[in-house]
């Protein structure tokens, strides 16, 4: 049975169990019914919308406040000590200035691997740890990943509205671009990256790279800056963190390195593209084509992407599948039930490891 006295919002958010309730009040209406009210549930904040499958999970131990520091900042202000864990995605915001409202938060738990949107610095000056769920998602992101390629180099897509347009009695589609043997350079060889390159290696593919620092045990050539890398590949897959440190990391400058036989694949965050400079590559034929998971303005998509017969573009799915997200839901609970009852946690982010006990 689950619980909760979530805090009133305005439209069109939803405290966290009316959300709870359309998604799975279908799947068990008796329950549903017979909801009662305890108080005496931990409070914790989403900071954005939840998964249900991650919702569901803190729904049935904690009453969740969805977005209340946006919707009601004067009932948040009162809530705000007794908070003791924030929740969010990977698109999240949790700036300084809110880490500073809630004092007794023990812990962040990320919905996702890129964490870009925390201040992580300010989370450790206040003790408070972040985590996110890595691992569980790679095999999907490289999955997709692979999918771009190979839709963006056979034009699949386009072939699919060829067929359905009723244009094949005319004539046969333009030919395509080979995937298998082409050469592929990696834009940040992590654990995601290094899962490209293994499904890439089963294409005959050639691997290189580019990352922070060489990695000589990985076996693939190494080039020290992303505009080397684009000049030497066939396919230039980005799959490197989002943040300051990354913006804009591909430029005008790799797109042009990458050259008019060269296609982008961007499975990363939108915010490591310069989405301007890619828009005009394509348009003028600096590169032959892109792949896009990700974008700069999500969800907004730049209407000049739409229509351009050699882009394949993706609503940042790379991890959508209900297995994986299903992981992710239950690790970042894990995390959540772990740093709230002052036990080890399951992945905190990088720097917030010496943190951990």
């Amino acid at each position: 049975m689950i619980r909760g006295k979530p805090l009133s919002v305005n439209p069109p958010l939803q405290d966290s169990h009316s959300l709870f309730f359309e998604f799975f009040g279908q799947r068990c209406p008796n329950s549903v019914a017979r909801l009662e009210i305890d108080v005496s549930k931990p409070d914790v904040l989403a900071v954005a919308k939840l998964h249900p499958f991650y919702l569901q999970a803190l729904a049935s131990v904690y009453t969740v406040h969805d977005r209340t520091h946006i919707t009601d900042p004067s009932a948040f202000a009162a809530l705000a000590p007794r908070i003791v864990g924030v929740a969010g995605t990977g698109e999240s915001s949790v700036p300084r200035s809110l880490l500073a409202q809630v004092p007794n938060a023990k812990v962040v738990s990320v919905f996702g691997v890129g964490y870009d949107g925390v201040d992580v610095q300010a989370a450790i000056e206040h003790g408070i740890p972040v985590t996110h769920t890595p691992d569980v998602l790679t095999d999907d992101v490289a999955d997709l990943a692979l999918g771009l390629v190979l839709s963006v180099g056979r034009t699949i897509p386009q072939a699919d509205q060829f067929v359905r347009a009723g244009q094949w009695p005319a004539g046969p589609i333009a030919l395509g671009r080979k995937v298998s043997g082409a050469r592929m350079g990696i834009v940040g060889l992590g654990r995601i990256g290094k899962a490209i390159a293994r499904r890439a290696s089963g294409f005959g593919m050639s691997i290189a790279y580019t990352a922070r620092s060489e990695k000589p045990d990985s076996g693939f050539e190494f080039f020290a800056t992303p505009a080397e890398l684009a000049a030497n590949v066939d396919f230039l897959v980005v799959i490197t963190p989002g943040g300051t440190g990354t913006k804009h990391l591909i430029n005008a400058e790799v797109l042009q390195a990458l050259g008019p036989r060269g296609f982008l694949i961007n499975v990363a965050r939108g915010s490591v593209v310069d989405e301007t400079a890619l828009i005009a590559a394509l348009q003028n034929g600096t590169i032959a084509g892109a792949g896009l998971d990700v974008f700069a303005n999500e969800p907004n998509v730049p209407e000049a992407l739409w229509a351009m017969p050699n882009v394949v573009l993706t609503p940042h799915m790379a991890s959508a599948t209900t297995e994986t997200r299903q992981a992710m839901a239950d690790l970042a609970f894990a995390n959540m039930q772990a740093g709230t009852s002052d036990q080890p946690l399951r992945t905190p982010v990088p720097e917030c490891t010496a943190m951990v006990k």
